[in-house]
């Protein structure tokens, strides 16, 4: 099969754990053991977050008094290559010289027009204390938003709308490649309406990114890969249940929140009604599983029920 898949912040950053290189190289390799047989498989197209990253990317910049930080576009091209080198190096060292793998930094269009400019909602960087966040919005004129108990600074998030050249990544992935790629939802650009782009200050939605992604490819199988298990109805309540099988018009009845599981669904959904396929939420330790249909929260038509010749898996009962 033809799989998108998408790594959630646990691929290299868990809350909570120092933004360190040791942490990051760490969780990189546990996410390369998780991905090798996969790979080994399909025909593989990885996407990743770089939320923590590029935030922290944006703070050192502080650092040098007197010299502009570096836009956006360009923190998200560094971070891009940086995590994509990551990735390409841990799942190396394991299919060695059998499965050629590939990292292509991806620009992406957005509409200057978007609501998120004005709004912005996406959480970049490390979490701060209240006291700290006053002095920061005062010093650099950040804007943040309360983050579980504690504050991130957030950027606009505008939607994606055009992933430009899917020939290069056709091309790897028709030739036996990994393909790495849209990492961190993209490099956000716009048409400045000459025929010329330019970049924006924006973080895309990595899930978004990799749903349009999928949608053009087109992908047989889109997965995110976040760390828990699935899609919970009463999530973190006594009476949480794991949504096995679900469809877009179920989903839709649920109340998820904006930042965490609410894009990852809209994503799957989009992704599920454009092409007729099914996509499926699940933990990064859990993607072989997923892929053979036996765990995850698969998301299946409306009124369709997938066979395992439909999708090469069975889905999940």
């Amino acid at each position: 099969m033809k799989l998108v898949i998408a790594l959630g912040g646990n691929a290299l950053m868990q809350r909570g754990e120092p933004l360190s290189m040791d942490t990051q190289w760490r969780n990189a390799r546990a996410a390369a053991q998780s991905l090798a047989p996969v790979a080994r498989e399909h025909q593989v197209i990885l996407t990743h977050g770089n939320g923590p990253q590029v935030g922290l990317l944006a703070m050192q910049s502080e650092a040098f008094k007197g010299a502009k930080g570096y836009p956006f576009d360009i923190m998200g091209a560094a971070t891009e290559g940086m995590i994509g080198y990551m990735l390409e190096q841990e799942l190396g060292n394991i299919l060695g010289y059998d499965v050629p793998i590939a990292t292509i930094l991806t620009r992406v269009e957005v509409d200057r027009d978007d609501p998120e400019f004005s709004d912005p909602s996406k959480f970049i960087g490390p979490t701060f204390e209240q006291e700290q966040v006053e002095g920061l919005t005062a010093q650099n004129g950040w804007l943040f938003r309360q983050d579980g108990r504690k504050w991130r600074r957030v950027m606009p998030s505008p939607q994606p709308k055009r992933i430009l050249w899917h020939r290069p990544i056709r091309w790897l992935l028709e030739n036996g490649a990994v393909v790495i790629c849209a990492g961190g939802g993209g490099i956000p650009v716009v048409d400045t309406g000459d025929n010329r782009m330019e970049g924006v200050e924006a973080v895309i939605d990595k899930d978004r990114a990799s749903s349009l992604l999928a949608t053009h490819i087109p992908a047989d199988l889109f997965i995110i890969a976040t760390d828990v298990s699935g899609v919970y109805e009463a999530y973190d309540t006594p009476d949480q249940r794991l949504l096995q099988k679900v469809t877009p018009q179920d989903l839709m009845t649920e109340a998820f929140s904006k930042g965490s599981m609410g894009p990852k669904i809209e994503a799957a959904v989009n992704f599920v009604r454009k092409t007729g396929k099914c996509a499926a939420i699940g933990s990064l330790t859990e993607i072989s599983q997923i892929v053979e249909g036996k765990a995850g929260t698969w998301i299946v038509p409306d009124q369709a029920t997938p066979t395992p010749a439909s999708v090469g898996a069975n889905p999940a009962a």
